[in-house]
This record gives structure tokens, C-alpha cells and sequence, in this order.
């Protein structure tokens, strides 16, 4: 069998790991042949292809990014996408395709396995972690790591001249990344898409933190909303899919902070640094369970699932499960932190 393999999307730490799984043991265990598909979907629709076998793999496991290479390309808006995929697909003599991605890239995956017979395998990626039926996604395990390191080292400045930073973090309509690097940073506001924020009580728990003698750290969360506007936006361009850049609440916030107490403050915008460099032990550890079980559903003929973390164990569930809606913070979780506000 050749297996085709592809990375759509955002880049995300770990990406490498699956694929090098998926590689190691399908060649090793199955015998079976491998073509890389380059920039995500950009690839079959064009048949954009780069050799992928056991040599292609060996070295790749501690870097981040991917070697196939990623893009947000919707094959489905394309002209004739899907027979081009499929034209493609019977050029390559491949069988079988892995799609690694978010909820776009497998969102395509289940349309094309339902409605027009392609046969597909989806791996969970995404460092927001708001994929349905799956505990965790590998590469939010490294966002956190890379957020809350960030915020440790604003501590000690902030403290120094006793001003409030704003870090902005990603996760779009998901606060996965902002409750938990917020926490283990110490944040003393944390603000996520799920529930809006008052900015007079943001005001009111840092200045209930100046008087403490304490520099106070707000985390917000890129998509996170006020209770009187809307989604404060840079732009409002869109991909492919029809999603808008986020980013922008940060900087906002921090005038509001700023012009609502008398006190100075300042913006840290994380931006793409959460997504790049090495993943960490936990991501590549994750990576490759989801390319050994995402190799063993091809061999299965298991198709139209996604590979998916539940407790310790992988299991699979249909992409079409896991792309019907994000997983998003749970208020009571959120009210959990709440006590460490102000």
C-alpha cells in the first residue's frame, strides 16, 4: 500500500514526531510505501509531493515545524478541488492519506471521506487544544510551556517598575491556553473567549493589587471579548476557511488599564512564539502515539476516524465527531482560578 501524508494548517510542535511515527512503523511493521504531500492540502490538489520514507524521518523528532510544510488551503473552494485531489491521489498510486491538522484541516478530511469516498485518517493538531474527543492535542502541551515561561520573566520586570503588563496569548474562541499558562504563571487576571470581561472589575482587581504593594499580570486570551463591544480585531481579513485574525485585545486592554487607574501599563503579544521551536517531552511522547494508531487505522481500513487521546489510551473516533464543535473552557473549571483574581 502507499499511504499519503500531509500537515495542514497552522505549524504546531510535534507535527515532525507524528509523522516520523507513522513513517517508522509503516514501513518497518506494514511495508508500506510513503508520499509526503506538501503545504497541507496544497499538496494533492496540486500534486505537490516530496519523498517520505525512513531516511526522510531519521533526525526529525526534536524539531518543531514541519518538513511537509503547512498552509490553510481549503481544497474544497478550489475549482474542480476535489477530482483534482482524486486525479492526484490514482497519479501516486496512494491508497490511503493522513491528514495531521485542526479542526479545518480534518473538518476537509471528514467531507472527503463521507461524501466522496477518499480514504482518510486524521491526527489531532492544534496548540489551542479545542478539538472535540480528545483530552489533549500535542502541541498545546508546548504553548503553555513557552506562555508560561513569558510570564515568569514579566514578573520580575513588571514588579521593577510596579506597571501593568497585558500578555496576549492564542487559543481563538478556546481559553485552554490563557487558563492554563495563566495559572501556572501566576497571572493575577485571567481572561478567556468563553465568558466576557468586565473591564471596570479588571480595573478594580489590579488596583486591589497595587495597594498590596504588587505589580499586577493580566493574561488574556486572543478571542477573549468585553462584556459592552465586540471582538476587538487588527483586521478583518479572512482566510480560506472564513476565519479572521485574531489579535489586538491586548493592546486595547492595556490603554483601557492604563486609562481608567493612572497606571502605566504595557503589552506582551506571544503571537507565533508559542507555536515554534522544539516541542516539549509531553508533545513528542503524544505526537508519536497518534502516528503508530494512526498507521494502525490505515492497515485496519479504518477510515473517516481520528486518533484520539482519552485518559492514557488512544483511541479512535469519527473525524466528523470530533470537528462538530470546539471544545471550549468549562465556566466551573474557569471559577476554579478565580479565587487568585486581584
Amino acid at each position: 500500500m502507499r499511504v499519503g501524508v500531509l500537515t495542514g494548517g497552522g505549524d504546531c510542535p510535534g507535527l515532525n514526531a507524528v509523522i516520523r511515527g507513522v513513517v517508522r512503523k509503516g514501513v518497518q511493521e506494514y511495508g508500506y510505501d510513503f508520499v509526503g504531500f506538501r503545504d497541507g492540502w496544497r499538496g494533492p490538489l496540486e500534486g505537490d509531493t516530496v519523498q517520505l520514507d525512513i531516511p526522510a524521518v531519521r533526525g526529525i523528532l526534536p524539531r518543531g515545524g514541519t518538513i511537509l510544510g503547512s498552509s490553510r488551503t481549503n481544497p474544497l473552494k478550489a475549482e474542480n478541488g476535489v477530482r483534482r485531489i482524486k486525479e492526484n491521489l490514482a497519479k501516486y498510486e496512494v491508497e490511503s492519506l493522513i491528514a495531521i491538522g485542526g479542526e479545518d484541516t480534518l473538518g476537509v478530511a471528514a467531507r472527503l471521506t463521507d461524501e466522496y469516498g477518499i480514504n482518510v485518517v486524521g491526527v489531532p493538531k492544534t496548540i489551542d487544544n479545542d478539538l472535540s474527543a480528545t483530552d489533549y492535542t500535542f502541541g498545546f502541551d508546548t504553548a503553555v510551556g513557552i506562555a508560561t515561561e513569558a510570564i515568569d520573566r514579566l514578573h520580575t520586570t513588571a514588579e521593577s517598575h510596579m506597571r501593568v503588563l497585558v500578555v496576549e496569548v492564542m487559543g481563538r474562541h478556546a481559553g485552554w491556553i490563557a487558563l492554563h499558562s495563566g495559572l501556572a504563571g501566576g497571572a493575577n487576571v485571567i481572561l478567556i473567549p468563553e465568558q466576557r470581561f468586565d473591564v471596570d472589575q479588571v480595573c478594580a482587581w489590579v488596583t486591589s493589587r497595587f495597594k498590596a504593594s504588587y505589580a499586577p499580570i493580566v493574561v488574556v486570551a486572543e478571542g477573549a471579548m468585553p462584556k459592552d463591544g465586540e471582538m476587538v480585531l487588527k483586521d478583518g481579513t479572512q482566510d480560506s476557511f472564513g476565519h479572521v485574525r485574531l489579535s489586538g485585545v491586548g493592546e486595547w486592554l492595556a490603554k483601557e488599564i492604563e486609562g481608567r487607574t493612572g497606571k502605566e501599563a504595557r503589552t506582551t503579544v506571544l503571537g507565533h512564539v508559542q507555536r515554534g521551536g522544539t516541542p516539549s517531552a509531553f508533545d513528542r511522547w503524544l505526537a508519536t502515539r497518534f502516528g503508530l494508531h494512526a498507521i494502525d487505522a490505515v492497515r485496519d481500513g479504518d477510515f473517516g476516524k481520528m486518533v484520539a487521546l482519552q485518559g492514557t489510551d488512544i483511541v479512535r473516533v469519527p473525524i466528523a465527531e470530533a470537528t462538530a464543535r470546539l471544545k471550549t473552557v468549562d465556566p466551573k473549571l474557569y471559577s476554579e482560578v478565580g479565587v487568585f483574581f486581584g
